[in-house]
């Protein structure tokens, strides 16, 4: 159910109702094909994980079930209009290096060590991974301690590398993004995609 409207989500409020109008006629199908969300004609909705939960867009109002981060919300549309089908990479780089990313990018990355760099410490690493996959990771193969991959959305995904603390160094980790991503999300939704994925992150220490 979506929240009452109020004077603290006015600016989301203002933002989603763009965000809408920029799919209003838009055909579902065409939607479908460029972003990899599957689209059930026979219910009129759009159906994808993110996170680990599944999420329903409604066509033609484009309203979202269950309900989530408001920011989360515009992200999945405005991902719906700037996708244009390129495939993923399979290669990964970090914010800094997204197109137009080396300042908003470049801050985040070092935010982002920062935290993990805090946080992983208070957590076992088998207790870390299973707290991952509690919030949609899976674990993946890789050259760190833990290599954690999450789905944002079907071809926007987010990798998290973790090289837990030892008796030399501290905790350290980054997050990455496949080399595709500014195909579906600007910098700035780039952004706030890790900004939610972190949250849920610390949210589960």
């Amino acid at each position: 159910m979506q929240t009452k409207p109020t004077q603290e989500n006015r600016a989301f409020l203002e933002m989603l109702g763009v965000a809408k109008g920029w799919l209003a006629g838009r055909k579902p199908l065409e939607i479908a094909e460029k972003t990899g969300i599957l689209y059930e004609e026979e219910s009129a909705q759009f159906c994808f994980r993110s996170f680990g939960e599944e999420i329903r867009v409604h066509y033609p109002d484009y309203a979202i079930t269950p309900y989530v981060d408001e920011w989360q919300q515009l992200l999945f549309l405005h991902y719906m209009k700037l996708a244009d089908g390129t495939p993923l990479t399979g290669r990964w780089i970090t914010m800094g290096e997204v197109k137009d990313g080396l300042i908003r990018g470049g801050d985040f990355d070092r935010r982002c060590e920062e935290v993990i760099r805090r946080r992983v410490s208070a957590v076992s690493p088998d207790e870390f991974a299973q707290r991952c996959r509690r919030i949609g990771g899976s674990l993946k193969e890789g050259k760190a301690d833990l290599t954690v991959q999450f789905d944002l959305l079907p071809r926007y995904p987010l990798l998290v590398k973790i090289w837990f603390a030892d008796e030399e160094f501290p905790a350290s980790g980054k997050l990455l993004l496949d080399e595709s991503a500014g195909h579906y999300l600007t910098i700035e939704d780039a952004v706030t995609a890790g900004q939610v994925l972190m949250e849920k992150l610390v949210g589960i220490f």
